[in-house]
């Protein structure tokens, strides 16, 4: 498969054409010009502002991630003569796209232990049997998760249906993917969202792009990255892997652009995975050395810097060049473009968080960030570049095992009520607890439980092990085929864009938006809202001091978040008022921060240490995925047809006898993938890359002890050369393609 020589152009435009052309041109067109928030990643599209604007209501804002979400969710129903026919082992013999493509779920439906098929059910059995199960279990033997597609109403339903039943175990998915960000940026500045909006990121001078590729996750943050080219700013790209995309994007609707294309990296440093403290250390060290720190800024606006000034001076620069992998010349050259820059804005993803010191690489930015006064201050700050769309709100609204303690106190006093104050879980810390035994039930407010876990052989076992699960989804997934319990429930639920009443998104740069809802696409579908107000009102009983069934009404939701989460008054009245809002106190244009002294806080990090000899691998998604849902096989951008691979630097292939195309068997601690072809990339010597959700199986569970985010970035791995395949290595359960209504 040719590889691309720029990201977006017109291979975006003719994929757009295909999608609307099996779904209906106007149909596709009506959908995405609706006043709803984009169902994808968190950088905001849609809301009161119309379909396709962002928040600076510019327009046309579009992708091709927010067009398969759409495509996926017009989808026809699942026929129950569906699961009479296909059984649960025909269904994980199934790939993650094969999965999705299948069509929307349209009715309940339940498996039990020994089943071969699932069984559709109606709402009343489904919702009865949770219930029943729930009046049994002890508040210790149950979590609650949620991802981040929900809406803000059903995720603050979600924490309040959890703690009136009197547990503190609920989380969501940001624990395998941003919390490290948030924690990292809450140590050291009080608050753990960004601290620059939309407009500050426009008019930097200078953008750090740092563990992430936003040309496949976050295609239309290209465009901004576009204008700040334009303007005379430079774009720093730090990733192991060189993305195509992050070097030469064509935005689709900027006529020049999508022609002649738009250069994006300034500068593109390739360190090795785990190598970002070391590089940051040295990029600081060479400031230091230069004087070229805000000192006025550092002795009026923040705490520990002599430490971490000491750390800086003390490490000797050929530990520095070792532990990062990148060049004292290019570490300087970093430095010097930062050095004479205005303004700056950092901006990172899971390249960072997914580590065992993913904090750290956080903290580590952030003292970056402070060294030269780049906080507090317009044009110039914080920005975690966060993936589902609205994740951001499920940390806003308590989805979370420790409620802050304003939630805390406003919820008990406007209750009436003493919530718990036992210990939560986070995600992992339920799953293996699931495993031990001490887990009777789970219910997940969406997602991809199994596929999002690391080490795949766990996690079906930690599934398997549960009394009962309950999923709420849209479509199946990995999940459905190999992560059941003993009895699963799948609950089939609406899309943003057809929720019967109006609900609410977060954005990454804290900005709510109202979504208007529409007409059901599936009629037996319903509202996340009502299926967790039913149960609750079914669980809680005559013991609830909230009537749950007035709560039926979103309004009244929002009323109760507005008294209850401050900083969110303004969400009371939405949906009257169509007036959508920043969450206030997050966005830093002064040097005042929500910490107890009122300071920032540098920290002296240590550097990890990188062995030489091992590989390291960090798995990844392809431009035809998001988050664990794949819509595509091919990954365009990266050349490749297949996902079945690992990619490696032709001196690792080299060195190791391997040919392209070559068969391998890809072990870690963890576990091990057998017949995965050798694919040549441009990826910095002594690392691999492997798409996820697969290669999940390779990742240990071992977290971040502060965030409890395993390390999806950094494994170590072997790899050894294997036989060819036979016939009897092949699935024999495999099912045929035809069953699947790919668009």
């Amino acid at each position: 498969m040719k590889r691309m020589t720029s990201g977006g152009g017109w291979a975006a435009v003719l994929y757009t054409l295909r999608q609307a052309w099996k779904v209906g041109p106007w149909q596709l067109w009506r959908a995405m010009r609706s006043r709803n928030a984009c169902k994808t990643c968190a950088l905001g599209m849609g809301g009161q502002k119309g379909g396709m604007r962002n928040e600076a209501g510019h327009w046309p804002e579009v992708c091709k991630k927010s067009l398969q979400a759409m495509v996926a969710d017009m989808q026809k129903g699942l026929e129950p003569a569906f699961f009479e026919k296909f059984s649960i082992a025909q269904l994980a013999s199934l790939s993650p796209r094969e999965l999705e493509w299948c069509g929307r779920i349209a009715t309940p439906l339940i498996a039990r232990q020994g089943d071969t098929h699932y069984r559709v059910i109606d709402w009343e059995e489904a919702l009865e049997r949770i219930a029943q199960q729930m009046r049994a279990t002890a508040p210790d033997e149950i979590f609650f998760y949620a991802s981040g597609r929900s809406s803000t109403e059903a995720g603050f339903l979600l924490q309040l249906f959890a703690r009136l039943f009197g547990t503190n175990y609920v989380n969501n998915c940001s624990f395998y993917c941003h919390q490290a960000s948030g924690v990292g940026l809450g140590q050291s500045l009080g608050t753990g969202t960004a601290t620059v909006t939309l407009e500050d990121v426009e008019n930097t001078d200078l953008f750090f792009l740092i563990g992430g590729n936003p040309a496949s996750n976050h295609p239309r943050l290209m465009r901004t990255f576009m204008n700040i080219r334009r303007k005379g700013g430079e774009v720093i790209v730090v990733n192991p892997v060189r993305e195509v995309g992050l070097v030469n994007f064509s935005v689709p609707s900027d006529v020049w652009s999508l022609f002649f294309g738009s250069p994006i990296a300034s500068l593109y440093v390739q360190p090795h995975i785990g190598g970002d403290i070391a590089l940051i250390v040295g990029i600081a060290k060479h400031l230091i050395e230069q004087n070229a720190v805000d000192r006025g800024f550092i002795d009026q606006a923040t705490t520990g810097y002599d430490a971490f000034e000491a750390l800086a001076k003390g490490t000797p620069w050929d530990k520095l060049v070792a532990a990062s992998g990148v060049t004292k010349e290019t570490i300087v050259d970093v430095a010097e473009r930062y050095r004479k820059a205005k303004s700056a804005v950092f901006g990172w993803t899971m390249g960072i968080t997914h580590h065992l010191h993913g904090v750290d690489n956080v903290r580590a930015i952030v003292n970056l960030a402070l060294m030269r006064g780049m906080v507090g201050r317009p044009h110039a700050g914080l920005l975690p570049i966060r993936g589902h769309s609205n994740v951001q709100a499920m940390g806003s609204m308590g989805v979370t095992p420790e409620l802050k303690k304003s939630i805390l106190e406003n919820l008990e006093t406007h209750l009436g009520v003493s919530l718990p104050r036992t210990p939560g879980l986070d995600t992992m810390g339920c799953m293996k607890a699931a495993e031990a035994g001490t887990m009777r039930t789970a219910f997940c407010l969406g997602g991809n439980l199994y596929g999002a876990n690391p080490d795949l052989a766990f996690a079906r076992r930690a599934i398997g092990r549960l009394e009962q699960v309950t999923y709420l989804n849209t479509t199946l997934n990995t999940t459905h085929a190999h992560g059941l319990a003993r009895e699963t429930i799948i609950l089939p639920v609406l899309a943003r864009d057809e929720e019967p009443q109006p609900t609410t998104q977060e954005s990454m740069f804290n900005f709510v938006r109202l979504s208007d809802g529409g007409k059901a696409r599936q009629p037996l579908a319903r509202s996340e809202v009502a299926v967790i107000t039913e149960l609750a009102r079914r669980v809680l009983g005559d013991r609830s001091p909230v009537d749950f069934a007035a709560l039926g009404q979103f309004c009244h939701v929002r009323e109760m978040i507005a008294k209850v989460v401050p900083g969110w008054e303004e969400i009371a009245r939405i949906d009257q008022t169509k007036r959508e809002f920043t969450v206030p106190n997050r966005i830093f244009h002064t040097p005042q921060f929500p910490t107890p002294d009122g300071r920032a806080q540098f920290k002296a990090i240590a550097i990890p240490e990188r062995p030489e000899g091992e590989l390291r691998l960090m798995t990844i998604r392809s431009e035809g995925q998001f988050n664990t849902v794949v819509y595509e096989e091919q990954d365009i951008y990266r050349g490749q047809d297949r996902r079945d691979i690992v990619l490696l630097n032709r001196t690792d292939i080299e060195r190791l006898g391997l040919k392209i195309d070559q068969r391998v068997t890809v072990r870690s601690s963890a576990g091990v993938m057998h017949n995965i072809l050798v694919r040549e990339y441009d990826i910095r010597a002594g690392n691999v890359a492997m798409y996820l959700p697969e290669a999940n199986v390779l990742v240990p569970t071992e977290v971040d002890p502060q965030s409890k985010t395993p390390a999806f970035k950094a494994v170590k791995v072997t790899i050894e050369p294997v036989a060819p395949v036979t016939p009897s290595a092949e699935p024999t359960n495999r099912t045929s393609l035809p069953l699947v209504q790919a668009p």
